[in-house]
């Protein structure tokens, strides 16, 4: 992985170019892939230049992504200039009101600004969905397959992964028969991805990062990522209440919730093999700290009786301690 503290190469030429000579570049965040991102300040302007390396990363798709959702008037960071060839983007710089960080200290605050958030993915699956892959049965198989290939030898589990398969395929047609025609799905919509944008020039207030993922899919996935946030305990009855509040404001069929359910299930055993890799593979361990918060979310989803044949795989072959903090105890020895 690159360096989360030095700017990439080529960065300064990049910035005369964009009309930022000069300009400081300071670290901000770097995330769960190979993108970093910096703050870049010149007087009193300043932006977020994205470094996202090729061959590693492609910013096209964030590209594509942040023109149709600012032309459909939502507040993704206007693109202040570009190097697809060296993978860098100076974006607008939404700030430091991040959501998570926001309501960690205002906490009364809390259902007010997920209220929005869900107003927000209304007004987005109220429309067609963008010029996007499908996110389809493939896609969801591979990604649930990330929990056999990376968390299961990682426990010292030898499972089933043929039959792991094959209880998704007798679950998955209940979501593909409620997508219908599809929605614009971002994949990563949570509370560290939202920024807040309190100046009334921004449709509900909520600025939106890191989308570059984005497929045509069923509207519970952005709900489920939101609602089942892998880095931020999201009280239950807040999680009903907004679903209640999605229910009212936008079109549901009657397998809606088999599909969240299902869908949850489905990010949250990608995201136990995610967080895993991220140990294993990338020297990343504190992702391991999320792995119980995950492990909660996905035995709630494996409740709903539409998940029968996927709770009974897990029953059979991923006892309750080898799930948990198992990994945590891995890594500490």
């Amino acid at each position: 992985m690159a360096s989360p503290m030095i700017p990439p190469a080529g960065a300064s030429q990049f910035l005369d170019a964009c009309g930022w000579t000069g300009a400081a570049i300071l670290p901000l965040a770097g995330d769960a892939s190979f993108r970093r991102y910096f703050r870049v300040i010149e007087g009193d302007r300043h932006a977020v230049l994205m470094d996202a390396p090729p061959p590693h990363e492609d910013p096209r798709p964030f590209v594509a992504v942040d023109d149709w959702l600012t032309g459909h008037g939502f507040a993704a960071p206007a693109i202040l200039g570009s190097d697809l060839t060296q993978g860098l983007v100076l974006l607008e710089d939404f700030g430091d009101r991040r959501v998570r960080e926001h309501l960690d200290a205002n906490a009364g605050e809390e259902e007010d600004v997920y209220r929005r958030a869900i107003d927000l993915l209304a007004a987005l699956h109220s429309l067609p969905a963008a010029s996007l892959p499908p996110y389809g049965r493939a896609v969801y198989q591979r990604e649930a397959g990330l929990l056999t290939e990376w968390y299961c030898p990682a426990v010292g589990l030898d499972v089933d992964a043929e039959a792991y398969a094959a209880v998704w395929n007798r679950v998955l047609p209940i979501v593909e028969r409620d997508t219908g025609a599809g929605v614009t799905v971002l994949r990563d919509y949570h509370a560290e991805n939202i920024m807040l944008l309190e100046d009334g020039k921004h449709a509900f207030g909520l600025g939106l990062l890191d989308f570059q993922d984005a497929l045509a899919g069923h509207p519970a996935y952005d709900l489920v990522s939101l609602l089942q946030d892998a880095r931020r305990d999201v009280d239950p009855a807040l999680e009903a209440a907004m679903l209640a509040h999605y229910r009212a404001v936008a079109p549901t069929s009657p397998d809606f919730d088999a599909a969240y359910a299902i869908l949850g299930a489905q990010r949250n055993a990608k995201i136990i093999g995610i967080f895993t890799r991220l140990w294993k593979r990338d020297g990343k361990p504190r992702y391991l700290g999320f792995l119980p918060r995950m492990w909660d979310l996905l035995e709630r989803d494996l409740t709903h009786p539409a998940l029968g044949p996927v709770r009974a795989w897990f029953d059979a072959n991923v006892p309750a301690d080898r799930r948990h903090l198992a990994l945590a105890h891995l890594a500490a020895e």
